[in-house]
C-alpha cells in the first residue's frame, strides 16, 4: 500500500504560511495535518479556528485536524465549518469518547482518536470498529522536532492486529519524529498515514522529500 503522507503545518514557516501551503499543494502529499493546541491539554499553543479558516482558503488537499485540546466536543462544529476532512480527538481528553466520535461522524467528517505515548492501544478495543483513524503519538505532544519513541513500533503492530481482528478498515496514523529512517519500519508494522513536520519543512527540497516518502515500499 502506498502511504498517505500528511505534512504538519506546525513545522511550516508561519511568516510565509501561504507559500508553504502552496508548496504542499503541488507536492505528492495527500493531506494537510493541522495540530490544534490549547496550552491546557498540552504545554503549548499553536493556532486555532481563524488560522484554519485562512489555511482552508488555499489548501487543495484534505485537512486532517488533530485536536490536542480539552473539551474538544465544544469545537467540532467550528472545525467542520473550516472544511475539516477528518477530526481526531484525544482519548485522554474525552470522558464520553463514543459520543464525541458519533458527533464527528454526524458532521460528515472522518472520526479519529489520538493516543499519547503512554496510553495503551487496547483501550480502544470497544470502539475500534467505529473509528476511521487512530493517531498514535510517537513523541510527547506539544512541540515539533522531537525524537521518535521506538516503543511506537510495537504499538502499531498491536493496533493493527486489533483492527484486523475486528474486521475494521481503520487507518493507523503516526504523528511525531517520522523520517526516512523509520518510515519503512512503520509501514511494515502496519501504519497507513505518516505525519511529517520538521523532516519535510526543514529539508532542502520539501517537494522531493515528500515524493521520496511516497515511494517508500510497504
Amino acid at each position: 500500500m502506498t502511504p498517505i503522507i500528511a505534512p504538519s503545518l506546525l513545522a511550516a514557516d508561519f511568516a510565509n504560511l501561504q507559500r508553504d501551503i502552496e508548496l504542499i499543494n503541488r507536492s505528492d502529499a495527500d493531506w494537510f495535518h493541522l495540530d490544534i493546541m490549547d496550552g491546557q491539554f498540552v504545554p503549548n499553543i499553536s493556532f486555532g479556528i481563524p488560522v484554519c479558516q485562512a489555511i482552508a482558503k488555499h489548501a487543495r488537499k484534505p485537512m486532517d485536524i488533530h485536536l490536542m485540546i480539552e473539551t474538544p466536543e465544544l469545537y467540532l462544529q467550528a472545525f467542520h465549518a473550516c472544511g475539516a476532512y477528518s477530526i481526531s480527538v484525544h482519548y485522554e481528553a474525552c470522558t464520553h469518547l463514543h459520543k464525541v466520535v458519533n458527533q464527528i461522524k454526524d458532521l460528515g467528517c472522518k472520526a479519529g482518536v489520538a493516543l499519547n505515548p503512554h496510553t495503551p492501544v487496547h483501550l480502544l478495543a470497544d470502539i475500534i470498529s467505529d473509528l476511521d483513524l487512530v493517531c498514535l503519538m510517537s513523541v510527547n505532544p506539544g512541540f515539533g522536532g522531537q525524537k521518535f519513541i521506538s516503543r511506537t513500533f510495537q504499538k502499531v503492530e498491536q493496533l493493527k492486529e486489533m483492527i484486523q481482528r475486528a474486521g475494521s478498515s481503520t487507518l493507523i496514523e503516526i504523528d511525531g519524529g517520522v523520517n526516512s529512517n523509520n518510515a519503512l519500519s512503520l509501514l511494515n508494522a502496519g501504519a497507513d498515514v505518516l505525519v511529517v513536520g520538521s523532516f519535510v519543512f526543514k529539508s532542502e527540497d520539501p517537494v522531493n522529500t515528500i515524493s521520496d516518502l511516497k515511494k517508500v515500499p510497504a
